[in-house]
């Protein structure tokens, strides 16, 4: 009996070791947070998933390219149903330059002659709003605000991105061009496209150091994936202009983004292990900047660089939405947040 009891205890023992093994391998090799419950949460997203769009009262437009092609793919989307009784989340589509005022009185409109916001107060509503909304003070902007789900570009503006709940739009890339291994060896240690911006401190401190590339703009496409593919890291500046993370990502650049905060709005952050597929630096001037992006080198670096390249087909924006693509992990993102509560359908005797 002792020998059966250990016979057993050492094969629970070893089952519980191949667990947690087969857990942390799975977590090296891959970029997501939860890379056992991902694909099959996917796949019922796709198959089960529903969205009820409000008409508008005039129509509506937007100022980013990313907003556009998101909602052009929602419309165009299976997602969509006309019978809002088997809809998960709601839409409340207005546009980009649409008043405080204006949208109060859209919610207002909604709770006065459409049931379905009044059963959660917005709760399983969501919006587009690039630049995101503020606090206000009316009791309907209120609710919005603190109940919907809203979805701003990255990186939206500071308070206005209420993490946990709303989601931030991945930036278009100028470049939407599959990643091919280059194996060339890196001739710069980080490479920032600064975009002109000429004030930058960083642009200033960095521009005569001979293991940073410092440009304006690439002379051309190619050019730029050729810096890209040659150089470790891939230098962003949190607030400025970061519409090639996904590029850097895609063509083995690992992202080292500099900021001032911890930043709450990444794109995806309850999808992708981002701590594993980029950097991030301190505001503390050249020497920290290098300190930190060489302690990085090596193994680590690799390991970062091919997790980053799993990762960048969610930074892709197709016009034609494509598995796993940007609009496709948006939409999985608000699948993930679809309100828990069913409510009794309405039966016509």
């Amino acid at each position: 009996m002792p020998t059966a009891s250990f016979s057993l205890l050492l094969c629970l023992s070893f089952f519980t070791y191949t667990t947690v093994h087969s857990k942390l391998l799975s977590q090296l090799t891959s970029p997501y947070l939860s890379p056992t419950t991902i694909f099959p949460h996917y796949q019922n997203m796709l198959e089960a998933f529903k969205i009820f769009i409000y008409t508008p009262d005039e129509a509506f437009t937007f100022n980013s390219s990313a907003e556009s092609l998101f909602i052009a793919s929602l419309q165009n989307s299976t997602f969509v149903t006309h019978d809002a009784e088997e809809a998960h989340l709601f839409f409340i589509p207005f546009s980009s330059n649409l008043s405080t005022r204006s949208i109060a009185r859209v919610i207002r409109r909604f709770k006065e002659n459409i049931p379905y916001w009044n059963r959660t107060l917005g709760a399983d509503h969501f919006y587009l709003s690039c630049a995101g909304l503020g606090y206000e003070s009316d009791r309907n902007l209120v609710e919005l605000k603190k109940n919907s789900v809203q979805i701003s570009c990255f990186p939206a503006p500071d308070g206005n991105f209420i993490p946990h709940k709303d989601i931030s739009l991945p930036p278009l890339a100028s470049s939407q061009a599959p990643y091919t291994p280059a194996n060339k060896t890196a001739s710069f240690l980080g490479y920032f496209r600064h975009g002109g911006i000429k004030e930058s401190i960083l642009v200033k401190e960095l521009v005569n150091d001979p293991d940073f590339l410092i440009e304006s703009q690439p002379s051309d496409l190619l050019t730029y994936k050729e810096r890209l593919a040659t150089s470790k890291f891939c230098l962003f500046e949190y607030g400025g202009d970061v519409s090639g993370i996904g590029e850097a990502l895609r063509f083995g650049c690992v992202p080292a983004v500099i900021t001032d905060r911890p930043i709450k709005d990444l794109p995806f952050m309850d999808v992708l292990r981002w701590q594993e597929i980029a950097v991030f630096v301190p505001l503390g001037g050249v020497k920290e900047l290098k300190r930190v992006l060489v302690r990085t080198c090596g193994d680590r670096h690799e390991q970062m660089r091919n997790l980053g390249v799993k990762a960048s087909r969610h930074f892709v924006w197709n016009e034609l939405p494509q598995p796993f693509d940007s609009f496709h992990t948006v939409m999985y993102q608000l699948w993930r947040r679809r309100h828990t509560i069913r409510y009794p359908r309405r039966v016509t005797v």
